[in-house]
């Protein structure tokens, strides 16, 4: 699953592309750090903050989106994901799956990772923690992937859309609103994307096995990655 394209298992391109693809990694591998911060801090307005150091940064934080609970842990599944990618949203099923059969021995974590030129990802992360904090990150995650078509793209802000799906969701509608308008949630997001830019994530989804950043050519490599892992 190539890390700086939309697409999670591309077949293999002719020799020119792919000179062309090295071309636009290198660029992009050399900007991404900086940014990812565009997605969240122009959809959103938020304080601007610095990057944290490559030292500092961590897989998976006390904080973090644990998915599953297995009461013995044999791997961390890590993905960073962006609600608005749609390479992401065609990976959710699969990861779904693979948390039904495997989600009593990994432990899967979600981190947030707004992508520069998708006008609403960060407002999607946004819905999404604010939801967390009601106990609905799973179902409102889920919500988003289910009607990206409807939504991705658009170029003005999806917050209220966002909004009736919390509703639907049978969320507080008051603490959620103040939740999207909580500095503390914002920070909550450019923590997450800081992690991921100082661990060499340069696109989503993007996911750590044990630790290890995956790289992807087909679906049947990562479902055996994570069979293995398990046992």
């Amino acid at each position: 699953m190539p890390q700086t394209t939309t697409k999670p298992f591309p077949a293999p391109g002719d020799p020119a592309k792919k000179v062309r693809l090295v071309l636009w990694v290198l660029i992009g591998a050399a900007v991404a750090a900086g940014l990812v911060w565009f997605a969240v801090s122009t959809a959103n307005k938020p304080a601007p903050a610095a990057p944290q150091p490559a030292a500092s940064a961590q897989l998976v934080r006390e904080d973090s989106h644990r998915l599953t609970s297995p009461a013995v842990e044999k791997a961390q599944l890590v993905e960073f994901l962006d609600f608005e990618c749609e390479s992401c949203r065609a990976a959710h099923p699969l990861v779904e799956e693979l948390k039904q059969g495997y989600g009593d021995r990994i432990t899967f974590v979600n981190r947030y990772f707004p992508l520069p030129g998708h006008r609403n990802s960060g407002t999607a992360a946004l819905a999404v923690e604010a939801s967390a904090q009601q106990g609905k990150y799973e179902q409102m995650a889920a919500r988003l992937f289910e009607t990206q078509t409807q939504w991705g793209g658009q170029q003005e802000s999806q917050a209220p859309v966002f909004r009736g799906y919390a509703q639907e969701l049978g969320l507080d509608l008051a603490r959620y609103d103040a939740a999207v308008a909580d500095e503390k949630t914002r920070e909550r997001i450019r923590k997450d994307a800081a992690d991921g830019a100082a661990l060499g994530v340069t696109g989503t989804p993007t996911f750590f096995l044990n630790g290890k950043k995956l790289v992807l050519d087909t679906e049947a490599e990562f479902r055996q990655l994570v069979t293995d892992a398990a046992k």
